[in-house]
């Protein structure tokens, strides 16, 4: 046999997979039986592909498409990149889009609790017999891409696959809200291309992987900017704006850039109570409600408002008043997510420097009147910036009980010690620090020691925080591999 491709599929009783083949030229319909026979199994393949590593790069995602018929080509983006903010940005355009009665898609990573989190349709996530199904589709497909020479798809490179096959023929799909995974021009999510793309900021993260310098980092996420497809960005260092504006100009492609071409103005802010006005290209909108907290909610919020109006702007039907009920409904877990009352417990996936910054402004302007000491613990992966990261949440502390995320790549607890240490040395402070490597145990001292007016902060690497959460609210593990 010179070659074999496989085009679609159809499942049948007992496991067996009905597909279309080419060999040799001929197609033709055969039957195999199904690799897994339950999601668990399917779950554990992917994830055990982390092994696999990150390899930036779009060859294998270009068979991977290729072999399963490209059904990309059939869906309609809003491709979102940035440092952070991108998950909240993603969850404002997807609630506004399904408020108005939209089929949305949403993509995203890394996942908070299960797998199955990160392929969401109309706010649910994908449900285990459809997964099974893909997967079991999807991985000869991946075996031959290995086998062609090109290496193992990676768990992320599989995980959009897996995506596109079940936004394409499983549910009707109207707009797919597109979440990279790192940087943009190499990523995985790069195979498509969409109606408009979205850039919330650069901030210092992957450095190891994008680039030692910002300028370097921006150029990487302006790879998602195509030819003649708009732009909504949210960035403000002057150096990374001229990164985009060239981009944006060599592509043909309008910029809507945040301070020039649209903007915000805080009405109100506060814990659970944050309001703006909205003003673009097209028109202002006054009175809208930003449901998740912190100031840096306005910026994300307007780059959402700012996408949604490019697509208003060619023929989507977003009504007002629907857009205003999503702003102040949308949710997103682990990102300023009060998981408990008794003690007051809040998750923050900061894991870079502006995201702690994002976090200590947060804490100052809406937590401090609330709150008589502030405990964190911390859990962090090896390869941060730990130095500047913990230079925005020491001054802060009451207490910091270091510990370690459930992760091959975390950061000892007693390495991470010495360098909080070494931050309240130079800071004068006189905060209390506990090492602790085991979280369960770091949380039941973080919980012990939160007293009645207090309020206990789990911050770090989102790998921690999926376990702290699943843990609080349903004593339960996430599924991430380990």
């Amino acid at each position: 046999m010179k070659s074999l491709n496989v085009y679609g599929g159809e499942w049948g009783c007992n496991g067996t997979v009905y597909v279309k083949v080419e060999r040799d030229g001929m197609m033709m319909t055969t039957s195999t039986n199904a690799v897994f026979q339950h999601c668990r199994e399917a779950v554990r393949w992917i994830e055990g592909r982390v092994a696999a590593g990150i390899r930036p790069g779009l060859l294998r995602m270009e068979q991977l498409m290729n072999r399963l018929g490209n059904p990309e080509r059939r869906l309609h983006f809003i491709h979102v990149a940035g440092t952070n903010g991108k998950g909240s940005t993603c969850a404002y355009v997807s609630r506004v889009l399904e408020q108005n009665g939209y089929n949305v898609g949403m993509f995203t990573s890394p996942y908070i609790g299960k797998y199955a989190n990160r392929i969401q349709h109309n706010g649910r996530s994908i449900d285990d017999a459809d997964l099974l199904r893909i997967v079991n589709r999807v991985k000869p497909i991946a075996d031959e891409v290995e086998a062609s020479g090109l290496g193992p798809p990676t768990m992320f490179e599989v995980s959009v696959a897996i995506a596109l096959l079940y936004y394409a023929e499983f549910v009707p799909t109207d707009y797919v809200v597109w979440e990279t995974g790192l940087g943009g021009r190499l990523d995985s999510t790069n195979i498509v291309t969409p109606l408009v793309s979205v850039i919330t900021n650069i901030g210092h993260d992957h450095m190891d992987v994008l680039g030692d310098t910002l300028e370097k980092v921006a150029r990487e996420k302006a790879g998602i900017i195509k030819p003649g497809v708009p732009v909504v960005c949210a960035a403000d260092q002057p150096e990374v704006v001229q990164v985009f504006e060239r981009s944006a100009a060599e592509n043909g492609s309008v910029l809507y850039l945040l301070g020039r071409d649209y903007s915000f103005e805080p009405v109100s802010t506060g814990l659970n109570r944050q309001e703006m006005h909205f003003s673009g290209p097209f028109r202002r909108l006054d009175h809208v409600p930003v449901s998740l907290n912190g100031f840096h909610q306005f910026k994300n919020a307007s780059a959402a408002l700012m996408a949604l109006e490019v697509l208003r702007h060619n023929g989507a039907d977003i009504r007002d008043d629907r857009l205003r009920h999503a702003m102040k409904t949308t949710a997103w877990p682990g990102r300023l997510e009060m998981v408990s009352d008794r003690p007051p417990i809040l998750l923050d996936g900061a894991h870079n420097p502006e995201g702690a910054e994002t976090l200590a402004a947060a804490l100052k302007q809406e937590y401090k009147d609330e709150y008589g000491a502030f405990h964190f613990m911390i859990g962090m992966l090896a390869s941060k910036d730990h130095e500047r990261y913990l230079e925005h949440l020491v001054p802060l502390a009451d207490t910091l009980i270091v510990t370690e995320p459930d992760w091959r790549r975390k950061l000892e607890a007693v390495k991470l010690a010495e360098r909080v240490r070494e931050i309240t040395g130079k800071m004068g402070r006189h905060a209390e620090v506990v090492v602790e490597p085991d979280w369960k145990k770091a949380l039941e001292q973080l919980t012990a020691i939160t007293r009645p007016g207090d309020l206990a902060v789990v911050t770090g690497t989102l790998y921690l925080i999926s376990d702290v959460r699943s843990w609080i609210l349903h004593r339960a593990g996430s599924e991430k591999d380990r």
